[in-house]
């Protein structure tokens, strides 16, 4: 993608992903110049730890299964940036995302210059075209934070914090309230600010931003109640009380924290009341079933064996998979794939994860921010299983596929390892199915 048919997509990519520049003035600059495009919708910020973009992908099914025109906005991709817009479900097409890409650095580049990130160019480029689409609801991912990522520059009708974790420490503090604190600030005055964290101390400090920032607090820990009846490879089932209806729901992401999430969105849909006017079981019960969101549990079957993709890549998100790993009965007999970043806390993660599998192959990811698979093995102690050094995960992951077995493979840590493997297994089975 990109080059000449796409320069503006050619454009982006020169500025690399991983470009991270906290603060709102570049985006709220860029934002005015393009006039304005992020108050032409009602929006929802998620923002979180982990969760946000299952729950962000959730809500979009609602809303298109209640016939509301949505757009959702999330990051990273996994192989292809289009996957970074929805509208209605559908994907941006590269020709369209080239053009409102175009637009966003024209009013950059216009005197005086404003220099823009990865992330601001994309987060801008969604504005534009979820204005031009005209949709009833922006549906926007928190990229980093809260308080200084550039999603916040939306007119939040709802905020939603889904987890507080451990995560990017450099970035927004080294403890749970100080994490929570810089999440918290996409509430709004007068505005209903929904959030989940297991951690007291951590839903104290978002309790209390709430009430400084003049929010209408929603702690979902008191306001939802999820019971999982039933949960495997294929998804989770679960009854699902809120303050306004009791509802027996299905997603076919597996695992309690899918569950969870689906909670969420839900909770989050009615919070928002008129920007989803055709709120009704049917529709919630229907959106939440057909949520698509790859590369958390996803599955695909491919010679005769079970291959899941999860991008934990922290140690809240590893203790999750490791948790569906033992309800699942695969505990100490799956083979995990591991690779990660190499600023990541792999020991943390490795701690949790490495005891629920059989075998472990340790894998280097395409990208120079990965950790190399020979400084994970000298990083990490035996946790448990056998640990072995394995090259890139094509490599890897077809010298498992061809040997003979029937216990499932798991790919997990790093996104960008799930997108690796992700377009692996899409090219061997073009038909790859959950």
């Amino acid at each position: 993608m990109g080059g000449r048919s796409h320069p503006a997509l050619a454009r982006l990519e020169s500025l690399g992903q991983r470009g991270v520049k906290l603060g709102l003035s570049a985006i709220d600059a860029v934002c005015e110049r393009l006039s304005r495009p992020e108050r032409a919708f009602p929006s929802i910020l998620i923002g979180g730890t982990n969760g946000k973009g299952s729950t962000a992908a959730t809500l979009s099914a609602i809303a298109e299964a209640g016939g509301v025109p949505a757009g959702l906005y999330t990051s990273p991709h996994l192989i292809d940036v289009t996957e970074r817009v929805r509208v209605r479900e559908k994907d941006v097409a590269p020709g369209e995302l080239d053009e409102v890409l175009s637009r966003v650095f024209e009013a950059a580049d216009a005197a005086p210059a404003i220099p823009v990130t990865y992330f601001e160019a994309m987060t801008a480029a969604a504005f534009v075209l979820f204005a031009r689409r005209e949709v009833s609801l922006g549906i926007l991912e928190v990229g980093l934070g809260g308080r200084l990522d550039a999603t916040n520059v939306a007119p939040a009708s709802v905020s939603a914090v889904t987890s507080i974790g451990l995560d990017h420490v450099e970035d927004l503090g080294g403890t749970l309230p100080q994490i929570a604190r810089e999440k918290a600030g996409i509430f709004r005055p007068g505005r209903p600010a929904l959030a989940r964290a297991s951690d007291q101390e951590a839903r104290a400090a978002l309790r209390d931003a709430a009430r400084k920032a003049g929010a209408i607090w929603h702690d979902a820990r008191e306001e939802i109640r999820v019971e999982v009846e039933e949960d495997g490879l294929e998804g989770a089932h679960f009854r699902l009380a809120t303050p306004e209806k009791t509802l027996a729901l299905a997603t076919p992401l597996p695992g309690e924290h899918q569950a969870w999430n689906a909670a969420l969105a839900v909770r989050a849909a009615e919070l928002l009341g008129p920007a989803l006017p055709r709120l009704d079981p049917a529709s919630i019960a229907a959106g939440v079933a057909a949520v698509r969101w790859p590369g958390r549990l996803e599955r695909f079957e491919l010679r005769g064996r079970s291959v899941l993709l999860d991008g934990c890549h922290n140690p809240e998100g590893a203790a999750a998979l490791a948790a569906f790993l033992r309800q699942a009965g695969l505990a100490g007999r799956c083979e995990l794939l591991f690779g990660a970043m190499a600023d990541k806390d792999v020991e943390g993660i490795a701690r949790v994860l490495f005891p629920r599998a059989g075998r472990v192959t340790l894998v280097t990811i395409g990208t120079p921010r990965s950790a190399r698979a020979a400084d994970l093995a000298r990083r990490l102690p035996a946790f448990g299983p056998e640990v072995v050094v394995g090259g890139s995960v094509a490599e890897a992951l077809g010298e498992r596929l061809a040997r003979r077995g029937s216990d499932p493979i798991i790919v997990a840590g790093s996104l960008y390892l799930v997108g690796e493997a992700r377009a692996f297994l899409l090219a061997a089975t073009p038909e790859g199915t959950r």
